[in-house]
């Protein structure tokens, strides 16, 4: 890498993990996007000082309000900007006086409708001054690991998965859903038009992030694909790079033009690019959140056999159908397999999917996928339950998270109905193991490993 680029990587680190942080164009009035920036920042318990912008302003929760950020006492290292379109370039000149290395302009009304001229005044504005910027038209960022929420979407819990988004909008639906299932982030970059920072640099940063296992993307167009696509199966080699490419109708393409001032490019083209570099596609967020968690959470398949285990005939076999579609195979159990598996009553079937009935025993879920983990037959496990009204979850949950604990191949859980599991995938998934509540999510989530294997295989 060159020194440049090591420098620009290094100003880049310092603007998501800032030692101080103020907020341009910051309010008192709730609703306000300068005021609810702020909340969050000080709600998020930031770690470092906070410094609200604001000429009209004494005060706003509680903290110091200083007319510009000329007038601040100490250095500032990111600036999140909320004024009013016209005065970002002027703002960021005088960050550049105050000697700020990084800025998000959450500020709309540039290239997304057509006022390219004003976006190319800001760009010019941070490079004249030497000031990495992340937007503008952006929703913020949020560095779960030292606490900073400067964005106007809800915090979330911190966790392995960094999300990075052209949509600030679809990044603050994904926060939320994420939030539903207990899911959390190491890092959520919303960064709008990309007038300067772009998603190959945001990979570069995220590869030498330790809080991240897994990279998500959701994409709308790319100005340097080339550069993109290398950089992610660079950073492929390292670390899972997911992505939604949205626009791959005419009409979608077209929308995507107006929204950011991107151009989406052909949807087959990317499609082919995508599996190149490594990058696994997601169909929609379900998609997309499925299989980081799964990603997050369990080791690469080491190949495609599926073994499913299940108490319920109907749900095993539609996980095997689902496996079929996506070209894996639920092959049947060896004879040495099956011969183990002798230890099951004569109700239980020990093809594939091996069927332990409803009335099935915990120590049989557990003695079962021992068997399976142990297994030359099989790749990864698939435990499928649907249990009656009369009986809890949790037990063949804890079942399943000993066994899990014994083997080194990927589990992952399909749980399903509704209230009825919802304790035991509790469990689960504090133990680790993904649970999809479909029989279609949950063989999408296991195709993710068996891809993330197939790519680090070919690049061995």
């Amino acid at each position: 890498m060159d020194t440049r680029r090591q420098e620009k990587g290094a100003q880049l680190k310092l603007l998501f993990e800032p030692r101080s942080v103020a907020v341009i164009g910051a309010s008192s009035k709730k609703g306000k996007i300068g005021y609810e920036i702020l909340r969050n920042i000080v709600d998020g318990q930031f770690t470092g000082p906070i410094y609200p912008i604001n000429p009209h302003e004494k005060a706003i929760l509680d903290l110091k309000v200083y007319p510009s950020i000329i007038d601040v006492p100490t250095i500032v290292d990111t600036c999140i900007i909320t004024v009013p379109p016209q005065a970002v370039p002027q703002v960021l000149l005088e960050c550049g006086r105050k000697k700020v290395k990084g800025a998000v302009v959450i500020s709309a009304g540039f290239g997304e409708i057509g006022n390219f001229a004003l976006e190319k005044k800001v760009l010019e504005s941070a490079l004249e001054c030497g000031i990495r910027l992340i937007g503008p038209n952006c929703a913020g960022i949020i560095n779960t690991e030292n606490r900073l929420y400067a964005t106007i979407e809800s915090r979330i819990a911190s966790g392995s998965i960094a999300f990075i988004t052209q949509s600030g909008a679809l990044g603050g639906a994904v926060l939320a859903w994420a939030r539903e299932q207990g899911m959390g982030f190491s890092k959520f970059i919303s960064y709008g038009n990309r007038s300067d920072v772009n998603e190959a640099e945001l990979l570069e940063y995220l590869l030498e992030d330790q809080q991240t296992k897994v990279i998500a993307v959701y994409i709308e167009g790319l100005r340097d694909g080339r550069r993109f696509l290398s950089t992610a199966q660079r950073v492929g080699m390292v670390k899972p790079v997911l992505a939604i490419k949205s626009g791959s109708s005419k009409e979608g393409s077209r929308a995507t033009l107006s929204h950011t001032g991107a151009l989406a490019g052909s949807d087959k083209i990317y499609d082919g690019a995508f599996h190149q570099a490594g990058i696994i596609r997601a169909d929609d967020v379900d998609d997309l959140l499925d299989m980081a968690k799964t990603l997050s959470s369990q080791p690469p398949s080491g190949g495609g056999r599926i073994g499913v285990v299940t108490n319920s005939g109907g749900p095993g076999v539609m996980v095997v159908d689902a496996l079929a579609k996506l070209g894996l195979k639920a092959n049947e159990p060896s004879a040495e397999t099956k011969d183990r598996l002798a230890f099951l009553p004569d109700r239980c079937s020990r093809n594939n999917p091996i069927d332990l009935t409803v009335e099935t025993d915990p120590d049989y879920y557990e003695r079962t996928l021992r068997i399976l983990a142990d297994s030359d037959d099989f790749d990864a496990l698939v435990v499928v339950y649907v249990p009656p009204a009369f009986l809890k979850s949790e037990p063949i949950s804890e079942a399943v998270l000993r066994a899990r604990r014994a083997a080194s191949k990927p589990f992952v859980a399909c749980f399903m109905a509704g209230d009825l599991v919802r304790e035991g995938v509790k469990v689960l998934e504090s133990g680790g193991i993904p649970n999809l509540p479909t029989p279609k999510r949950a063989a999408k989530a296991v195709w993710a490993l068996v891809e993330r294997d197939r790519y680090l295989k070919s690049v061995a």
